[in-house]
């Protein structure tokens, strides 16, 4: 069994990500640094994962399926990822692709139609209670992906059954694959608009790891609300000529982009 403690470095998850996407030729480059400190966080304590699916681990669902890279990154450094199995990543018969499957012993839920997860996660909390078990469930979602409708049904349901057992986490990056979230279809304010779905909401700066663990570490709300969490992030974090650029949803990197990548985030040390 891993030890849950063991720290994990946002560093590192970014070296992944920009490694693993520049062998394989790949996009969502942005979308997977956007969310490394989140991650990062999540897998340094405040998760109980295992590599192996026992009934009492907490569960997990990156909701926004194309940011996969960040989590086989945090899986990798984990322990539960071996290097060969990284190498695989997008490749034939891989079970590490785009989007994360449950194929693969550590992932607990296939994901990638945005919309699905929040749906997922709530009835996992809900099973957890049926079977009176305390494990906890986390879930990150995209702010983009809050446009869907089916993230809002999930969203009552969870609040109906007071799962307070559930965590939820925005990525406010205020950007998605064809424009910014103000121009397509603007959810401001995103905390408000949870708060008014009965949830105990908290906002936070989504790169910074002390504060994301103080807060998805604190106890659940005892008045039996699900909690979410809004993260404020900045899409492509780490490197300056991907941040905030719509054209890293997709975009594959050329070698120059991958060295001067690569020099950038070693500042992040």
């Amino acid at each position: 069994m891993a030890d849950n403690s063991l720290p994990i470095t946002s560093y590192s998850v970014r070296k992944i990500i920009l490694e693993r996407s520049w062998r394989a030729k790949v996009g969502h480059i942005g979308s997977a640094l956007s969310v490394a400190d989140i991650i990062a966080a999540l897998y340094s304590g405040v998760i109980k994962a295992e590599k192996t699916k026992s009934p009492e681990r907490d569960r997990f669902v990156l909701s926004k399926g194309h940011a996969a890279l960040a989590l086989y990154a945090a899986l990798h450094l984990k322990g539960f990822i071996s290097r060969d199995e990284l190498e695989t990543f997008c490749g034939d018969g891989s079970a590490l692709g785009v989007h994360p499957e449950s194929s693969l012993g550590c992932v607990d839920f296939s994901t990638g139609a945005l919309g699905q997860g929040l749906s997922m996660a709530a009835g996992a909390a809900l099973a957890a209670r049926l079977q009176n078990s305390r494990r906890r469930v986390f879930a990150l979602l995209s702010d983009g992906e809050c446009n869907e409708g089916a993230v809002w049904e999930a969203a009552m349901f969870a609040a109906h059954h007071k799962l307070s057992n559930l965590t939820a986490i925005i990525d406010l990056n205020g950007q998605q694959a064809f424009g910014y979230t103000e121009e397509v279809l603007s959810m401001s304010p995103m905390a408000g608009r949870w708060r008014a779905f009965n949830w105990d909401v908290r906002e936070v700066d989504g790169h910074d790891i002390k504060a994301l663990q103080a807060v998805l570490s604190s106890p659940a709300s005892e008045n039996g609300k699900p909690r979410m969490v809004v993260a404020r992030t900045v899409f492509g974090k780490g490197v300056p000529f991907m941040e905030s650029k719509i054209k890293w949803h997709y975009w594959p990197m050329s070698e120059e982009e991958y060295r001067l990548a690569l020099a950038a985030i070693e500042k992040l040390k």
